[in-house]
């Protein structure tokens, strides 16, 4: 019988510069056999796949936690005329109602009573009334300027608080002028300077009068029916101190009503107001 087949293989390597250890020589084939076909081996990479959407903000998280982001963030903060927060967080419970304002109640019924009237409205708001006739409408402004060498000149009114105008003769030119005021009949009390304005001569022609000015801020709770403010000038010069307290009764405004006339065309700019 014939002798079995007998079969021979040899396998060549080699070594290259950019790979470290053995592998087939490329010149050669791989492995001669007489049995086994010829075999190549296939090395490939597997694609490294991007990063999914959580991941990226989990990544753009993480870089703004270094120091040079946290320093160039910018915190912005709101405040109103009296330096008050204007936002607030409140959670609500269930069956539980906000509590609006009252002053924000009124403008909003005066918005609705414009919106459905066809004529001029005539409504009445809560303000501070001064109790006393302005002093620059008095015959007697000059002669009382010169007798105290300060007098409040004219206050007004607003939602905001009140301003006015102080008029001081010109002693010295280091000066200052305040003012004093209480909410509650000098329980307690605050004082505010006021800002040069202006110089103007007297009516006399003697000298040269400086014009103050000056604003008092009346929180909202405040205007209330019966809510009376008060207040009074100083002027310190030369070491003197001169009072302007309205002969001795200060200058007092009580919160009353006050009717107004809302014309038709002023609607749109009333709303714009609000």
């Amino acid at each position: 019988p014939p002798a079995p087949h007998a079969c021979s293989s040899m396998t060549l390597w080699s070594r290259t510069p950019a790979e470290g250890g053995p592998q087939p020589n490329k010149l050669q084939s791989s492995t001669s056999s007489s049995c086994d076909p010829v075999l190549r081996p296939i090395i490939r990479r597997r694609a490294r796949s991007l990063p999914t959407l959580p991941e990226r903000r989990k990544q753009a998280a993480a870089q703004c936690q270094v120091p040079v982001c946290q320093r160039r963030m910018n915190r912005v903060r709101f405040a109103d005329a009296l330096g008050l927060e204007l936002t607030e967080v409140k959670v609500f419970q269930t069956g539980e109602d906000p509590s609006i304002p009252l002053h924000v109640l009124s403008r909003l019924s005066i918005n609705s009573d414009l919106w459905y009237s066809s004529s001029d409205l005539e409504f009445t708001m809560q303000c501070l009334v001064p109790d006393f006739q302005q002093p620059a409408d008095c015959m007697d402004f000059s002669s009382r300027l010169q007798e105290q060498q300060v007098c409040l000149e004219r206050v007004t009114s607003s939602d905001l608080g009140l301003s006015g105008t102080i008029q001081v003769r010109n002693v010295a030119f280091e000066k200052q002028v305040s003012v004093r005021y209480t909410f509650n009949h000098w329980e307690s009390l605050h004082e505010v300077c006021a800002r040069w304005h202006s110089s103007i001569p007297e009516k006399n022609g003697q000298g040269q009068v400086d014009v103050f000015t000056f604003f008092l801020p009346v929180p909202p709770f405040l205007l209330q029916l019966c809510s009376v403010v008060q207040f009074a000038a100083r002027y310190q010069v030369n070491g003197w101190e001169y009072w302007d307290n309205n002969r001795g009764k200060n200058y007092s405004l009580t919160c009353r009503t006050h009717p107004l006339k809302m014309p038709r065309e002023c609607e749109e700019s009333w709303i714009h107001f609000i």
